[in-house]
């Protein structure tokens, strides 16, 4: 089994050592390293090449929203975020997608759930909570109007049923619920994501959602 390497950004030291604890006692999950601020956040990745970066939002010299811009924004970046935030309504959550995390997480998660997150985020998943979907919906809904970024041609090389999975992504099901609804295998679904993924040059589910509501291929209900 692969050991996934995570560095944590977070300038309360008390975090960066329960989490290091924490995932230390993992099995397949090793710390690597600690940042303790957006700046040393981007330093440590480009100097240790982690999976996975536990990054805090609200941190000083540099934010955690764009610190994250800048690590998934290097090229051959292949490191995936995963946002801590310490309410599940923080405003800052979307902003974070939008600048390429993979997820986030609550910081007082338990550690069953911070070492699923961070597995989650290293096989390239999105961690993308129902609340979360509802937020993103709604936060669409309310600047409903023109797409907030233009529509991409490539978007026009999707096929109808990988245009129809691209849309369940973004209602926040998994590939296993997307294979019931459409009543066809699991892994056809994967390859369908897989496909759309490529097409439209994003990293993840994640990504595919917020780009599927930006660029108005998909429009909340109502819209």
């Amino acid at each position: 089994m692969t050991t996934i390497r995570v560095l944590i950004a977070d300038d309360q030291m008390m975090v960066r050592q329960g989490f290091t604890v924490l995932l230390n006692a993992e099995p397949g999950i090793e710390v690597i390293g600690q940042a303790v601020d957006g700046l040393d956040a981007v330093a440590k990745v480009a100097e240790l090449a982690p999976d996975v970066v536990l990054m805090d939002i609200r941190m000083p010299e540099l934010g955690g929203i764009e610190a994250t811009r800048r690590i998934t924004g290097a090229v051959g970046a292949a490191v995936k975020v995963l946002v801590l935030t310490t309410f599940d309504i923080d405003e800052y959550v979307y902003e974070a997608l939008r600048a390429g995390a993979s997820g986030f997480l609550l910081k007082d998660a338990s550690a069953a759930e911070l070492a699923h997150a961070v597995r989650v985020v290293a096989a390239g998943d999105a961690l993308l909570s129902p609340n979360l979907t509802k937020r993103l919906i709604a936060e669409f809904s309310r600047v409903a109007g023109a797409p907030r970024v233009p529509l991409k041609d490539r978007a026009g090389d999707l096929t109808e049923r990988e245009t129809e999975v691209l849309s369940l992504i973004a209602q926040g099901l998994s590939n296993a619920e997307i294979a019931q609804r459409l009543v066809v295998a699991e892994q056809t679904v994967k390859s369908h994501v897989g496909r759309i993924l490529v097409k439209l040059g994003l990293r993840d589910r994640t990504q595919a959602a917020v780009y599927a509501y930006e660029t108005g291929l998909v429009r909340p209900a109502g819209y």
